[in-house]
């Protein structure tokens, strides 16, 4: 592999940057000065440093973050902050995006990589992959509502079977008549989660994911902060596949 590409993939910067960094007789390899970019590199079997610090190669990226209220889960908007923008500057590669999206106000577990494949099964309705939420919910949320949730609830505009949710009381101010609760999904579409209470007249107001499959969210995590999936993590998400 050309050294350059070799220091792009591991995150060094572009490869325009990091020829510049090979120029200026910043990268060895094998305790060897290298000074061009097209210097072959065995992946398996050169140690490549950079300021004498040696470069761990990687490809495929993947972060828990515990998405803020008020951030956009996408790579690029005029308006709204990104939730890559809270990536530091040595985490953030352009190829890094947000498998699946959570709504603006939604706060909870979203996970960022640049593998698209696992992405794909994370997010395919094929795969029955759980997602679950916790929710505030303005309303009193019974018997009849976790019956209605089980059996199908149908919104507007949506074709096809009615959506399904496990649906779990956790407490519940009768005074207030307002309920907190735990839901599980396996599909996906915009707003689910807002627009099954909708249907039943009641307002969601303030959610958060808790789970997707089985990368639960790490409770450690401050709003806005992110960490590397452990490889127990990242190996359960591909069994998915």
């Amino acid at each position: 592999m050309r050294l350059d590409k070799y220091l792009a993939q591991s995150g060094l910067g572009t490869r325009s940057e990091v020829k510049t960094l090979i120029k200026q007789k910043r990268v060895t390899v094998n305790d060897a000065r290298v000074l061009t970019s097209n210097f072959q590199v065995d992946v398996n079997a050169d140690a490549v440093a950079f300021d004498g610090v040696l470069v761990q190669h990687q490809t495929l990226f993947y972060y828990m973050m515990n998405k803020p209220a008020g951030t956009v889960s996408v790579t690029k908007d005029n308006v709204h902050k990104t939730v890559l923008e809270l990536l530091s500057a040595a985490d953030f590669r352009a190829d890094i995006f947000p498998a699946g999206r959570l709504d603006k106000d939604t706060e909870g577990l979203l996970l960022l990589t640049n593998d698209g494949d696992l992405a794909h099964a994370v997010l395919s309705p094929h795969k029955h992959v759980e997602k679950e939420y916790f929710a505030r919910i303005s309303g009193r949320v019974t018997q009849k509502t976790r019956t209605q949730f089980h059996d199908g609830v149908t919104l507007h505009g949506e074709k096809g079977n009615p959506f399904t949710g496990a649906l779990t009381l956790v407490s519940a101010d009768e005074d207030a008549e307002t309920s907190e609760i735990r839901l599980v999904i396996h599909r996906g579409v915009y707003h689910q989660v807002k627009r099954m209470f909708k249907a039943v007249g009641m307002e969601v107001t303030s959610l958060k994911r808790l789970r997707m499959g089985s990368l639960q969210l790490d409770e450690t995590l401050a709003p806005g902060h992110y960490r590397a999936l452990t490889a127990d993590e990242i190996d359960s998400l591909k069994n998915i596949r």
